[in-house]
């Protein structure tokens, strides 16, 4: 097997949703998802920092690129509105990346330690959004509740996303996702 074998992090992943399906997420350690994925636990952390992140990989990378994209969406009738078009943009790249996995859905949410850390990655993007709508010259006491409602509505449109098995376009579900919040709203 070559050093960086491109497949590497992709058998990684699905080796870590199984183990982690299977057994728990707290029974399981690196060793044993390297093993099954056929590499060494040393070479693992050439791909992964650490069990949790085999998970999470690349996330960092969403709070700016949805702050890029906040910042040249065009000018909607609010700041939410703004955010939700910009969100529309960069919630299609990401289903273009990411496997409609239920399977991880579930695993995060069994986990008390992954939940944090999917809490950590929304409040990182909320931070993006409100940042950008501010440079966008939004008030604060508009931008930052925009920002709030923005990644709820995000995140919902992902499980929405999720739950049609990637059948159905992401700016579908941002869409039915935003509607549903306007009728609670009502």
């Amino acid at each position: 097997m070559a050093r960086w074998d491109p497949g590497t992090a992709d058998r990684l992943r699905k080796a870590a949703l199984e183990l982690y399906a299977e057994r728990g997420y707290d029974a399981v350690t690196v060793t044993q998802i390297a093993e099954r994925a056929g590499i060494t636990r040393r070479s693992y952390f050439r791909y992964f920092p650490d069990k949790r992140e085999v998970l999470f990989a690349g996330s960092e990378q969403l709070p700016p690129a949805i702050a890029e994209a906040v910042l040249a969406a065009e000018e909607a009738e609010s700041p939410l509105r703004t955010a939700l078009g910009a969100l529309a943009g960069v919630g299609t790249r990401v289903t273009q990346l990411v496997d409609p996995s239920p399977e991880r859905r579930a695993v995060i949410a069994s986990s008390t330690e992954l939940r944090e850390r999917e809490r950590t990655k929304g409040a990182a993007i909320t931070t993006a959004i409100r940042e950008a709508l501010e440079q966008r010259g939004t008030p604060p006491e508009l931008a930052k509740p925009a920002a709030q409602v923005a990644t709820i509505v995000f995140g919902d449109a992902f499980d929405r996303w999720i739950d049609a098995a990637g059948k159905q376009d992401f700016p579908a579900c941002l869409a039915a996702a935003a509607a549903t919040l306007r009728e609670a709203c009502r």
